[in-house]
């Protein structure tokens, strides 16, 4: 993926994972020199990161999950910040 678009199928870089961090009390993105705290909204956006869901599956998700409309803004800016960070390919 070279940017985020509708059609982009984000996933995360190899060399992340997710996972919730009992000591943390909250889900991290952990890598090979520390880890991320992540707030709510990044957690989920990020589980949804497989691979197979497009950015507009993710959206569309997350819209029916919170009940919220209008999220496509929020989440592209989210997307394409974890990409220039390199936590999605």
């Amino acid at each position: 993926m070279s940017a985020v678009t509708d059609t982009a199928c984000p996933r995360l870089a190899p060399m992340y994972r997710l996972q919730f961090e009992p000591a943390q009390d909250c889900w991290v993105l952990l890598y090979p020199e520390g880890l991320v705290k992540l707030n709510v909204p990044a957690t989920e956006i990020l589980k949804r990161c497989d691979g197979q869901a497009s950015v507009t599956d993710i959206t569309a998700d997350l819209e029916r999950a919170f009940g919220q409309t209008d999220l496509r803004a929020d989440v592209n800016e989210f997307l394409q910040s974890a990409y220039e960070r390199n936590w999605i390919v």
